[in-house]
């Protein structure tokens, strides 16, 4: 080849490259534009199931910890087909403020979820919000609110309703007139959690803005439990353990018996076996969810054995024909007379992601479930319609596990009025549906 000819067939390789370069900067740019904020634990875990299954551009992450946010644009970057890394904020208001987003990942603690809803709805954006959506029913009731208003796609992070195991329990087994007549529920938890260490209170950690990580909830002394994932354990940032595990059994057992909300909602609890520590949250406690012909009795401890170690969180379905125990391990069903019994345990799916594998803290059991609550996020996205756990389940959901933390504290059962979102005839009770927000930080409203 002389050198014109090198030079003319180089030269046209170079424009295809150039033009192959641009093709695939403009595909990248048509994809869903998706931003997190909180890119601790679950908000990861979150994004590489979304990034599994759908092919999104990450081009914002938001935390108040610098060290957490950098880690995770460097494996979002390492992670996306582009390997751009993300834009990366400490301000939550600073990225929506961009304006560029087409969906957003809220996985904060708790008591930071409804502010940032709201404004990425505000923004245009669609949602992905992890349960439990707020820490006060007012909360919840503005969030639900901005999703209607802005025509918003909002999926709730309680993915039992997407888990495959608990899909064919729901059909093959309830649906199909196996379990008959279900006539009394109990769902459950017994594992230990954040009642093992009691450190001092610290300054805290130079990479978090501890100021702005509080922000509405109160300013209490930093204590290393808190962060990054001890805070589920104080009651200022959350609502306990029926706020934080016991509303994915309650919701499933909502989705599973097509339930509304419960009328009337008690319980009874307090820290029984380690009354020292700084956690505040009840180590013990039961509620019953009353939904009028069916009772749903939740109980959790961090201490003793579990009654049957196969389903140490999960529920149990007793039916005039038979029992069925689901949990996120799988399920069990058992009829009362002849054959017939039905076991399943979860398919964890690492062969077909092996990445899974060795991903820190990702619960094996739960990814299938994530996997396909972003697949049908992403589908509603398109279709614009209301996904399996749309923010009104996720509302009736999160408001029945904050009554029965206001019942405890009451000593009273509260009856629960769902169209006004009141406690009926009981105004001390009201009065704690709506937390107050520590200046200059603004409650919503519905």
């Amino acid at each position: 080849m002389d050198r014109r000819c090198f030079l003319r067939k180089g030269g046209a390789a170079a424009a295809a490259l150039s033009g192959l370069h641009r093709y695939a900067e403009a595909f990248a740019d048509a994809r869903p534009r998706v931003g997190v904020i909180g890119t601790g634990w679950y908000g990861k875990c979150d994004l590489f199931r979304l990034l599994q299954v759908a092919p999104v551009e990450v081009v914002s992450l938001c935390d108040v910890d610098s060290a957490l946010l950098e880690d995770a644009a460097r494996q979002v970057a390492a992670r996306q087909a582009s390997k751009r890394t993300p834009r990366t904020y400490r301000d939550f208001r600073t990225m929506l403020g961009e304006r560029d987003l087409d969906l957003v990942i809220v996985a904060t603690p708790d008591h930071w979820h409804a502010l940032p809803t709201i404004a990425a709805l505000e923004a245009g954006a669609d949602v992905y919000v992890e349960k439990p959506i707020s820490v006060d029913v007012v909360e919840g009731r503005a969030m639900l609110a901005a999703a209607r208003k802005h025509g918003r796609v909002v999926q709730v992070g309680t993915q039992r309703r997407s888990t495959p195991h608990l899909v064919e329990a729901r059909d093959q087994v309830v649906r199909s007139g196996r379990l008959g007549r279900v006539g009394h529920v109990e769902i459950y938890g017994y594992f230990p959690l954040y009642f093992e260490k009691n450190p001092p209170d610290s300054p805290p950690p130079a990479s978090l803005d501890y100021d702005l990580w509080t922000g509405p909830a109160p300013l209490r002394p930093y204590n290393a439990t808190l962060h990054p994932r001890g805070w589920r354990a104080f009651m200022e940032y959350g609502n306990g353990i029926v706020g934080d595990i016991g509303i994915h059994m309650l919701d499933m057992v909502r989705w599973m018996l097509g339930l509304g909300a419960p009328r009337r909602v008690s319980s009874a609890g307090e820290v029984f076996v380690q009354p020292g520590s700084k956690a505040n949250i009840p180590d013990t406690q039961t509620a019953v969810f009353d939904f009028g012909g069916l009772q749903v009795v939740w109980t959790h401890r961090f201490w003793g054995a579990p009654p049957d170690p196969k389903h140490r969180w999960g529920a149990t379905l007793y039916g005039e024909k038979g029992t069925l125990k689901a949990s996120v391990f799988g399920y069990d069903f058992e009829p009362l007379e002849g054959s017939g019994a039905i076991h399943r345990d979860v398919t964890l799916e690492l062969d077909l992601f092996p990445e899974d594998r060795n991903e820190k803290d990702l619960e094996h059991f739960a990814a299938p479930a994530i996997r396909r609550h972003m697949k049908d996020l992403l589908a509603c996205r398109e279709e614009r319609r209301r996904p399996v756990a749309d923010i009104e389940e996720g509302y009736v959901s999160t408001t029945a596990c904050i009554l029965a933390n206001i019942a405890l504290k009451l000593g009273r059962t509260l009856e629960w009025d769902h169209e006004s979102g009141t406690v009926v005839g009981d105004d001390q009770a009201n009065a704690l549906l709506r937390r107050p927000y520590r200046p200059p930080w603004v409650h919503p409203e519905a």
